[in-house]
């Protein structure tokens, strides 16, 4: 195995050389320069992950609503061909909770889970999945995540980990639990909780007590691990199956064959809008883990865009070899790092260990229960509710918590992909209402007239009945005109002799030709009203465009400054003649 990864390495960096761009396969970089000192941390992180992608791939896929062996064949070709394509070095790609609950959401409407059907579905869907994300990339669209803002990434996010955490208890305790909205999970499981299983939940409170208790001691213990074998042998030597404790059952053995399906236009139009929810919110999950990671480690750069291409190749492939969508994970990918990860050899070594648990050793997890399963998903989620940050929120920013609000209450209430769908929409008009309405500043004098600062906040800053300073915090364009001239006016009717208005303008970035029109019009008016319009601080774009739109010609080269010091006493000359 180890010599097959080696020769993989070899034939991409000879396949590189002959190319003249070197960006789109990023590993070509660690590979070409790869220290001795990175291999015993790349072998310590590999193996380290290795051994959690194992439970974690088999519990993932019960939550896609997919048989087990479906979790390890997403965590090999996918986890290789992003490990080659990937900028991040630490980042492991596998399955994750939100994507695979969002997976069972959207299939589990066109077909029973675990049926042939289904698996086919989910198998298409990392096709179309990939294809969009790799489409994303190609046309460098990785900026459209920042359209989500954070405090409904957070909401959106916590919501999804109470749904995910919740539909698992029809596993921790034995019961029949169908339905993929929160209030109707949270209803079948009191209507039915009096038919729980007391071994199956005693098995599952087990494990995530010792999940829980092993996270404490230290994380690069495999404590998923410990409770899989734990499980299966309390389960084969207490003869529990017996009694009624569901198992995993049968897993087959082998590698994942080469799998061309079919094309199903229908099938693929029905599935386009999981396939897009999917695609973003896996791109967002991954890019965000990321980030974090990346900011320990500034020997490499990032680049969102390549982000989407990898992820898209990764999907892509993974459909061919019966893999169902995947992108970076947040636990995985935080001990990937803490075991000492370096580079992307990392992941490999991960898949080598995979890819030998599918040859030899999948008939060892028969006797596998489903309790603990679930209880290493419930453990996982439980770290996404963001308490700190709903806290953090309230005292700083009602507005955002108000997002997060909105989008955690969406989420749990509407579902899944209609939360995630709220909060763009949610996100969208926060960011256009900021826009349309940004902050101004009435300014006066302070400092003996050497600075120009905010009345609202400066006691001491004084003002002359004559003389107007307004300071617009934006862009100028055509979502805040109407509110821009508002503002200009209701600043001039305060006054009782208003003789001159200076805009400072050092905050405004550009304008657009509505915004030029506003202006004209507002000269205009302010000359018939007596009131002489002075312009300071504006930068080179804007006088670019008040130049060749004319509207520096109306304002005057005499009544343009460069500072507003200079406009003020400039008016206070003209004043006092």
């Amino acid at each position: 195995m180890a010599a097959m990864i080696s020769e993989m390495m070899i034939a991409i960096y000879i396949f590189n050389q002959s190319m003249s761009n070197m960006q789109y396969i990023p590993s070509i970089e660690w590979i070409k320069n790869y220290k001795k000192e990175w291999l015993s941390g790349d072998i310590s992180a590999g193996l380290t992950v290795g051994v959690m992608l194992i439970p974690q791939g088999m519990a993932y896929s019960m939550l896609a609503g997919l048989p087990p062996i479906y979790g390890l064949y997403a965590v090999t070709i996918p986890l290789i061909i992003y490990a080659l394509l990937g900028t991040s070095r630490q980042l492991a790609v596998g399955p994750v909770a939100m994507v695979s609950l969002l997976i069972a959401t959207g299939v589990g409407q066109l077909a029973q889970a675990g049926t042939e059907p289904y698996i086919a579905l989910a198998i298409l869907l990392a096709f179309l999945v990939g294809l969009i994300q790799l489409s994303m990339g190609a046309f460098r669209l990785g900026f459209l995540v920042n359209f989500l803002s954070h405090p409904v990434i957070a909401g959106f996010t916590s919501a999804a980990a109470l749904i995910i955490g919740f539909s698992q208890f029809k596993h921790l305790l034995g019961i029949k639990v169908s339905g993929e909205k929160f209030l109707e999970i949270m209803s079948q499981i009191f209507q039915n909780l009096t038919q729980t299983h007391i071994a199956t939940l005693a098995i599952g409170l087990v494990a995530i007590a010792i999940l829980l208790l092993v996270k404490k001691i230290h994380k690069l213990i495999p404590g998923p691990l410990i409770v899989v074998l734990a499980g299966i042998l309390v389960v084969y030597f207490g003869g529990l199956y017996d009694q009624g404790v569901k198992i995993v059952g049968d897993i087959p053995g082998g590698l994942p064959s080469l799998s061309l399906f079919t094309l199903d236009f229908t099938s693929m139009k029905s599935l386009l809008p999981t396939a897009f929810t999917i695609a973003f919110v896996g791109f967002m999950e991954s890019i965000a883990v990321a980030k974090a990671i990346h900011s320990r480690h500034k020997d490499y750069k990032l680049d969102a865009n390549q982000e989407l291409i990898a992820l898209g190749v990764a999907n892509l492939a993974g459909s061919v070899f019966k893999s169902f969508p995947v992108t970076g994970g947040f636990s995985r990918t935080a001990v990937n790092d803490q075991a000492g990860a370096k580079t992307g050899l990392a992941s490999l070594i991960s898949a080598a260990l995979i890819i030998l648990t599918l040859l030899f050793f999948t008939s060892y997890f028969y006797y596998l229960p489903n309790s603990v399963l679930a209880a290493i998903i419930i453990v996982a989620v439980y770290g996404l509710i963001d308490f700190k940050e709903a806290k953090h929120l309230w005292h700083t920013d009602k507005m955002d918590f108000g997002l997060f609000l909105a989008a955690v209450l969406g989420t749990l209430i509407l579902g899944i992909e209609e939360g995630i769908i709220l909060g763009v929409i949610l996100s969208m008009g926060v960011l256009i209402y900021k826009v349309s309405y940004p902050h101004y500043a009435e300014l006066g004098m302070v400092n003996g007239g050497k600075d120009f600062k905010n009345l609202l906040r400066f006691n001491e800053a004084e003002t002359r009945d004559e003389i107007i300073i307004m300071r617009f915090d934006a862009q100028l364009f055509f979502a805040n005109t109407n509110y821009f001239k508002e503002k200009v006016n209701s600043l001039i009717a305060k006054r009782t002799h208003p003789k001159y208005f200076i805009l400072d303008a050092s905050p405004i970035s550009t304008i657009d030709s509505s915004a030029v029109h506003a202006l004209h019009d507002l000269i205009k008016d302010m000359k018939k009203d007596g009131i002489t319009f002075l312009m300071a601080n504006a930068i080179g774009p804007v006088r670019d465009v008040m130049v060749k739109s004319g509207l520096q010609g109306e304002i005057g080269s005499e009544h343009s400054f460069m500072s507003i010091t200079e406009a003020y006493q400039y008016a206070e000359a003209k004043l006092a003649i």
